[in-house]
């Protein structure tokens, strides 16, 4: 079956998640992107895809010069401290990423140095002076009617009036084209509500030139022909998902490869740099488009965003090293994927979490792994038995259930709907669960006439295992790997997925402790107070 429509072996495949500004309050919040980010990715691996899968640090200007005179280091030190706790967290949470790009990093100067005079030369970068309204936290210049209650729209703290010399990017001049853009190509831009949202409030009232360069802040990527102006943020960090590839670099062989990207991944406040100001700048260098910009929804704790100003005083709730090291990676990684509703927003308590382990992942899924595994090393000597003259009515239904379920996984992926796709995967691991109830295998034992029916028992409970655990893997790798290598499975693809029996009988199944332990959750909550 290696032309079936879920295998695609070859097929080059980028996704990239936005560029974080470094941050030593690291919360759950900030998880979010990587890990859909990461499920994705290796979902299309298993697909047989060539992925290249971006992510990295936005990590110049203002803030961090304010950020470096009250630490007491230079910018460098802070950085590197900072980054390292990004990248220990991404091991932890298992986040497959190839490359994490910084915009220290010399090729990425040198290359923003070469766009921003192409764009200058090509006469959409020009000089002039800005007096605005400027958020420092945000690094962005608003107009009196985009502010909300005379605050910063995007992050509600106080805005200052700044004025400055300053070079400008002719934004101004792309209006008609991003809506072309998005009425040629009503993929582009998902979900629907973000595009509403850009064509409403930005596209509509018309677009306005865009500051691209300070000369009062000096942390930064040089002007090199007017080396008083640093490059403002968006010419700066946006230009990272081309120069990571070697765009304006020695080497473009990665840019050729993989560009343009199959989807910018990205929580729905920064959609507006993505979905309007980013495809302005590629259209001005002459470089095709990314296929789709998706804004996904906000992880909400308390009523509000989950945000770094709100990290302070809950951090046991939501710090993921405290939540990962005490349920482990894959449990953070199932509540963010299973309870967020994909590109929408999703509450967040540590109940919610506990729950889901226990009902979801120690119930469900590892009970059923479990039960089986235990049922067939007594009953079969952890053998993988043959099948043979299975007529049961309720193997029927379990085998329609796992095959249209995993047809649904795979169209959910196709939109990137991990939410959805979880929701399909469990459901399969529940029909498993009442096919033990229905055909009560633990009675059949002791029924020497039914011996072939409970070999086929056993065998569609480790058939249906296997599968579940193949479309697991990339949302829950950790747990998902130990299954399929408790049953003799390596380097699985999604070249036979649709293949009901592909175990071999007479293979010997090694033995699998418990997944999940079943929690006291009143216990783990006065823990986490704590």
């Amino acid at each position: 079956m290696s032309d079936n429509i879920y295998y695609n072996k070859g097929e080059k495949f980028y996704i990239t998640t936005p560029i974080y500004y470094p941050s030593n309050k690291l919360h759950l919040g900030n998880c979010y992107t990587n890990v859909i980010c990461d499920a994705i990715a290796r979902f299309v691996r298993k697909q047989g895809k060539d992925v290249f899968y971006l992510t990295g640090t936005d990590e110049h200007g203002q803030k961090v010069s304010q950020a470096v005179a009250n630490a007491g280091k230079t910018e460098m030190e802070y950085l590197d401290e900072i980054i390292e706790g990004y990248k220990k967290l991404w091991e932890l949470l298992n986040i497959s990423y190839d490359k994490f790009i910084r915009t220290t990093d010399d090729y990425h100067v040198v290359a923003v140095q070469k766009i921003f005079r192409e764009l200058y030369d090509k006469g959409y970068i020009y000089k002039g002076e800005y007096k605005g309204l400027y958020c420092t936290p945000c690094e962005s210049f608003w107009t009196e009617s985009q502010l909300v209650d005379g605050k910063c729209p995007d992050c509600g703290r106080p805005v200052s009036v700044q004025s400055e010399e300053a070079y400008f990017f002719k934004l101004s001049a792309f209006t008609d084209k991003i809506l072309k853009l998005y009425k040629d190509n009503p993929k582009f831009l998902q979900p629907e509500a973000r595009v509403n949202e850009m064509v409403n409030n930005f596209l509509k009232p018309g677009l306005e030139d865009l500051c691209v360069s300070r000369t009062s802040v000096k942390w930064g990527v040089p002007v090199d022909f007017d080396p008083k102006h640093t490059v403002y943020v968006w010419i700066d960090a946006l230009p990272n998902y081309i120069t990571a590839l070697g765009y304006k670099g020695e080497d473009d062989s990665l840019l050729q490869k993989y560009w343009p990207a199959d989807v910018h991944m990205m929580g729905k406040e920064i959609v507006r740099f993505h979905a309007i100001i980013w495809p302005a700048i590629l259209m001005a260098l002459d470089l095709p488009l990314p296929k789709k910009v998706f804004g996904h929804g906000w992880l909400i704790f308390g009523g509000g965003k989950l945000s770094k100003s709100k990290a302070d005083g809950i951090k046991d709730c939501i710090d993921p090293y405290i939540l990962a090291s005490n349920y482990s990676a894959d449990a953070v990684r199932y509540v963010l994927l299973r309870e967020i509703p994909f590109g929408s927003d999703g509450n967040y308590t540590n109940e919610i979490l506990l729950n889901r382990f226990n009902s979801d992942l120690s119930n469900n899924y590892g009970n059923l792994v479990s039960r089986t595994f235990s049922m067939l090393k007594k009953y079969f000597g952890s053998i993988v038995p043959e099948v043979k003259n299975d007529d049961l009515e309720a193997s029927k239904e379990l085998k329609t259930v796992v095959l249209d379920e995993t047809k649904k996984v795979f169209e959910y992926m196709k939109n990137y709907d991990v939410t959805k796709a979880l929701a399909s995967i469990f459901n399969i691991f529940s029909q498993a669960n009442k096919y033990i109830e229905k055909t009560e295998p633990f009675s059949m034992a002791k029924d020497e006439s039914k011996k072939q029916a409970l070999a086929n028992v056993m065998r569609n409970l480790l058939e249906t295992i296997r599968i579940g655990s193949s479309l697991l893997q990339p949302f829950l790798p950790e747990c998902a790997e130990k299954t399929l290598n408790a049953l003799g499975i390596t380097n699985d693809t999604y070249e036979n997925i649709l293949d009901f029996y592909a175990l071999k009988a007479g293979e010997q199944i090694s033995p699998l402790g418990i997944l999940f332990p079943r929690l006291d959750i009143a216990v783990e909550l006065e823990k986490l107070r704590k």
